[in-house]
């Protein structure tokens, strides 16, 4: 006898936009909800198996029997599979037993809130019920996202930020996380954090970006409420979330969305645009409307339920290339005899409108993309894929590259930092000193820099520098700020006792006054996107390794001066300035607070002779491997001083 009573959440219009593609809610329907039936409590359940055979409940309230809790299938076609079943709570494991050709799959649930943590990984019933109070800050959320403010970016893995000394192999609850992190954060300046995945996933290894478990925050660290307590908390600091969100690919684990119901339901049968070959993982059904509706709908949940502040998409790249990581012959053109994925592209522009529709720019999307895919993030009624900002990966491997160089070869390579300058304004791009690059034997942040220990310190002092004085929005991996020395490990916590050395504190308080200085100082960030708020004054010495460019603000006299002296010699050097300009130094990567050599840089002479193509010079010396930052005076408030002095 079928214990399964009918019932439904979905309405007809519900359906018809799930068909469409257009329905950007389907957690509100989908899935396992708490619900009443005739005055009895139970649970409803539905899920999309449109070549089933047979749907039933399978959990351990009915030790994982298939046949007494069969589900019933929708009149209108819809593949939609749903029912009520009495008694049950929350917490109840289960999963869906689906038939199809004589065989019977038992699947996880795609829409479920939690999973178990092991080889089973049955789906639980759960709910995202949670008492929030971080009203304040979703209110004025929009000035923090807004591409004219700051936005400076911690990246972490939770799982290896930190773990305890005496339990080393053991995860923290997102609570206990908290209690360290949240402060770390705000002590150090950083305006958001972004977490790599905290969706459900199988493997370890895979860091978070297979994912089985799309609706469900990862039970490694606790319960929904628990990651939800950890955001609030968060925003009651002022410190913004973006999450990690993956609708490139999947895993093919027996239980997830690989074959659902049997056939190719969440990826194209074809294995040319279904399957990914580098990451042996599978490619979603970009074309197939109800596709859609669950990844729009998945963006929309993390947004709307764990009040996310911000999705920085994984792999765009492979989603728009339909020759990403396959040789010839492996790919299949599009209609236009060309290599992008027209269907990816559609369905991007549709997630973009959709949450910025939703939430508008209080939010904000971010593109991880390699290639020079035109018009990422520019608005879609104008062509464009509607990202808010896309990752500045060219820049990351020009620099990179450019401070591995041995110093007397540097000159040859000094076009590595002034390319960027060509392209910078054609996105909204943030700029990603990301955990890709400090893993698979790529070594450390620190390890790459050139020279012996004090050498390396000081060019990433410099490099820093560059990073936070540069156009574009900052994103740092956790542990590069003091200096990890190893590589990245996702099996153990970052070494904090390395902060116990000078130098690896030196480095901490450098990104700290940076994340300051960048906050605080409008000319950094008013016009970061916009080409009135740079301009060179010397993109050519490559015989001494020096870098000098202005950033300016909105106001006339609101303009900084950065100066890099990329070579392991202090020397005087002399800057071309404007007319009836005055200037201070306001920071210094040498100084001895940061472990530097503390080679003073103070401006000694100002001359009314034209240099640097411009009517007056200052001179002033350069400390070794080191950034400065000059402000523009108003005033010559020292000369003042010393007029003062004589007269008495």
């Amino acid at each position: 006898m079928n214990s399964v009573k009918t019932y439904t959440l979905f309405t007809d219009h519900d359906v018809y936009l799930f068909k469409e593609g257009k329905h950007y809610k389907l957690y509100e329907k989908f899935g396992a909800h708490s619900v009443e039936k005739d005055g009895i409590k139970g649970v409803y359940f539905s899920v999309w198996a449109p070549n089933a055979k047979k749907v039933s409940v399978i959990g351990n309230f009915n030790n994982w029997n298939h046949k007494d809790h069969i589900l019933f299938p929708r009149w209108d076609g819809s593949g939609i599979w749903e029912g009520f079943i009495a008694g049950l709570t929350w917490g109840t494991l289960y999963k869906y037993a689906i038939e199809n050709l004589g065989k019977i799959l038992e699947k996880s649930d795609p829409y479920a809130l939690s999973w178990e943590q092991n080889l089973q990984a049955a789906s639980l019933v759960s709910t995202t019920w949670y008492e929030w109070s971080d009203k304040e800050w979703l209110e004025k959320r929009w000035k923090n996202n807004s591409l004219n403010s700051p936005i400076s970016v911690y990246e972490l893995h939770l799982g290896s930020w930190f773990r305890k000394a005496d339990v080393p192999d053991k995860f923290l609850n997102y609570r206990d996380i908290g209690e360290k992190l949240v402060p770390y954060i705000k002590y150090m300046g950083f305006t958001h954090v972004e977490f790599m995945p905290l969706m459900e996933f199988p493997y370890d290894p895979s860091w978070g970006y297979q994912i089985t478990g799309f609706f469900a925050a990862t039970s490694r660290f606790g319960s929904p409420q628990d990651l939800m307590f950890l955001i609030n908390e968060l925003h009651k600091n002022e410190i913004g979330v973006i999450l990690d969100w993956v609708p490139s690919h999947f895993p093919g684990d027996a239980n997830g969305l690989h074959r659902f119901d049997g056939s190719y339901l969440y990826e194209p049968e074809d294995q040319r645009r279904g399957f990914h070959p580098e990451w042996k993982s599978y490619i979603f059904n970009y074309g197939r409307n109800e596709v859609k509706s669950f990844l729009i709908s998945n963006a929309m949940f993390w947004l709307d339920r764990y009040h996310a502040d911000g999705l920085r998409v994984d792999a765009v790249t492979s989603m728009l290339h339909l020759d990403y990581s396959r040789n010839e012959g492996e790919w299949e053109p599009n209609i236009y005899g060309e290599n992008v994925n027209l269907e990816a592209k559609l369905f991007l522009q549709e997630f973009n409108t959709a949450v910025y529709k939703e939430f508008g720019e209080s939010i904000i999307t971010i593109a991880e993309e390699s290639s020079d895919f035109p018009l990422l993030t520019k608005p879609v009624h104008d062509g464009g894929v509607g990202f808010g900002m896309k990752w500045m990966m060219g820049w990351m491997h020009d620099t990179l590259d450019y401070f591995k160089e041995e110093y007397e070869n540097r000159k040859y390579k000094h076009h590595k930092l002034t390319f960027a300058s060509m392209y910078m304004y054609n996105e909204n791009y943030m700029m990603p000193l990301s955990h890709d690059e400090v893993v698979h034997g790529k070594a450390s942040l620190i390890y790459k820099m050139k020279g012996d220990e004090w050498q390396k310190f000081a060019n990433l002092r410099a490099l820093f520098v560059y990073m936070f004085t540069h156009p574009g929005a900052k994103l740092l991996f956790m542990g590069d700020e003091f200096g990890q020395t190893s590589e990245w490990n996702f099996k153990q916590s970052l070494d904090w006792h390395l902060l116990d050395f000078p130098i690896h504190k030196g480095l901490q308080n450098l990104v700290k006054d940076l994340n300051h200085l960048y906050t605080t100082e409008t000319a950094f960030y008013e016009n970061q996107f916009n080409p009135n708020g740079f301009e060179w004054v010397e993109a050519d010495d490559t015989d001494n390794s020096v870098l000098i460019y202005l950033r300016k603000g909105n106001k006339k006299d609101d303009v900084l001066m950065v100066i890099l002296n990329l070579t392991p010699q202090a020397f005087d050097y002399k800057v071309g300035v404007n007319a009836a300009t005055h200037w201070e130094v306001i920071f210094n990567s040498d100084d001895k607070k940061y472990d530097g050599s503390g080679v003073e840089p103070t401006v000694f002479k100002e001359e009314k002779d034209e240099w640097m193509n411009r009517p007056q010079s200052i001179s002033l010396k350069l400390p070794p491997l080191a950034g400065l930052v000059l402000k523009m005076k108003k005033e010559k408030k020292y000369k003042i001083q010393r007029i003062k002095q004589h007269k008495k």
